[in-house]
């Protein structure tokens, strides 16, 4: 949908709605049309609104709904696919305001949040009860609860501990007419209907925008949590290694695994000596009552795999460290030019297959590609470097990046195992759905939002392709 320009009458609605609410100054509105994939919206947003209240995100909705103006719902804009990018015409809708906690339960072991609150500040507060929410992707310090349920975001501990749509029961939604809807469940069960909480929970707000958020919490973990460091010859060994684990029925909290790319852009940007004992490092912690053992265990089976070198460690200082170099990796990546961060994932004992299609796509475009892989997931992130200052992806980027999505979704996989679709990967949904499933995706999208003002041009193509 598009539109020119808002009418004056609807901002003057608005301003009336949000005392101090509605900020118009050119270069907040600029910042709004890009995320941290570096996507660009088609122009700028016309204002940037910041609602405190289910009541006031109902009041936007309906002003919007009104005068058909499209409106984009934003939270920390760390996204990595351009979901919440806008552009000319739009109103973004950010929820940096809506930051509180509105319950803790500790005999439910659930939290009621606004969805503007970070990850790292309700587990700061949530730890004062013995309790923790589980969600860790790699932005957790400065990622938004709302944001990470609206991209079914993953990260570091998905494995074992599951991704976002794991820790949530219950959603207070605002659809596009302003009318309020409750989803989901505060009990640990429920089959009553069809599960639109599950459907909200990734959709990357094109059905309606999230206000409260009822989330599932976990005794905080406590004890050792034994870090392993393990070098291999390359990727695809440290890869199956990696599946040998998974297949012993290990669950490790943290399995990641750092290609050779990786491992120099990292050692560049952090001074850290990662680059001398192999060409791929596999990186894993346990944790829980049997922390100890299943980290023993664990080593025996790289030992066996063909790792060149380990280190064990059970010091919390130096386990810590190794994670946060895996942590750093984006800002190292990023450190060395313009990036494109993309997402697949495949099963997990193809994960080696994967890097190999990488390598080969790599020498065949002259790209550096680092990938770093949630390798107890099987989610990589192949992640292109240019040269530094380049806004515009080149051509042959675009290529080598089409062709790695083929062959994950070849190896049996999918086109975003975390970060979503937005903008940036819209061209290429209907080769993983198909076209009778994105036809029914699209139609479920207009039933929540017939007169498609919610987050317009994301997700989904703008038409299906040709029968």
């Amino acid at each position: 949908m598009t539109t020119v320009g808002v009418p004056g009458k609807a901002i003057e609605a608005l301003r009336a709605l949000l005392p101090g609410g509605v900020d118009t100054d050119e270069a907040t509105r600029a910042a709004m049309s890009t995320d941290r994939s570096g996507t660009r919206g088609d122009g700028i947003a016309e204002a940037v609104l910041h609602p405190r209240t289910t009541a006031q995100v109902q009041e936007i909705c309906r002003v919007a709904s009104r005068y058909g103006i499209p409106v984009v719902p934003r939270g920390a804009g760390t996204g990595l696919a351009g979901g919440a990018v806008a552009g000319h015409g739009q109103l973004v809708l950010c929820t940096d305001r809506m930051t509180d906690i509105l319950e803790i339960s500790v005999e439910n072991q659930l939290a009621v949040v606004q969805p503007g609150i970070l990850n790292g500040d309700l587990n700061r507060v949530l730890a004062e009860h013995g309790l923790w929410w589980p969600p860790d992707p790699a932005s957790k310090a400065i990622s938004t609860v709302g944001g990470n349920i609206a991209m079914n975001a993953g990260g570091l501990l998905c494995a074992k501990y599951g991704v976002t749509r794991e820790a949530v029961l219950a959603l207070t939604v605002v659809l596009a007419d302003g009318e309020v809807i409750h989803v989901g469940h505060r009990t640990v069960k429920g089959v009553a209907g069809l599960d639109l909480c599950a459907l909200m929970i990734g959709s990357e707000g094109t059905l309606g925008i999230i206000t409260e958020c009822t989330v599932k919490l976990r005794p905080v973990v406590t004890g050792a949590v034994p870090t392993i460091g393990a070098y291999f010859h390359d990727a695809a060994a440290a890869a199956g290694a990696a599946s040998m684990v998974t297949a012993a029925g290990e669950r490790p909290a943290i399995m990641e695994l750092m290609d050779g790319n990786m491992l120099r852009a990292v050692a560049d940007y952090s001074g850290a000596d990662l680059t001398t004992g192999g060409g791929a490092y596999l990186l894993v912690q346990t944790d829980g009552p049997d922390a100890d053992g299943e980290a023993g265990r664990i080593a025996g089976i790289l030992r066996g795999a063909g790792a060149l070198s380990l280190q064990l460690t059970t010091d919390p200082d130096a386990a810590e460290s190794l994670v946060d170099v895996r942590r750093s990796g984006f800002l190292a990546i990023e450190a060395r030019g313009s990036v494109l961060v993309e997402d697949v994932a495949v099963p997990r004992d193809r994960i080696a297959d994967m890097y190999r299609h990488i390598d080969d796509v790599a020498d065949r475009y002259g790209l550096f590609i680092a990938t770093p892989c949630h390798a107890g997931d099987g989610n990589l992130h192949p992640t292109i470097v240019i040269e530094p200052g380049q806004t515009v992806m080149p051509d042959r980027v675009w290529d080598a990046a089409g062709e790695i999505f083929e062959a994950a979704l070849a190896l049996g996989g999918t086109l975003s195992g975390e970060h979503g679709i937005g903008l940036l990967k819209k061209r290429w949904l209907g080769t993983e759905l198909g076209d009778r499933q994105l036809e029914l995706q699209r139609g479920i999208a207009a039933l929540f939002d017939p007169a498609g003002i919610m987050n317009p041009g994301k997700v989904f193509p703008a038409q299906l392709p040709a029968r």
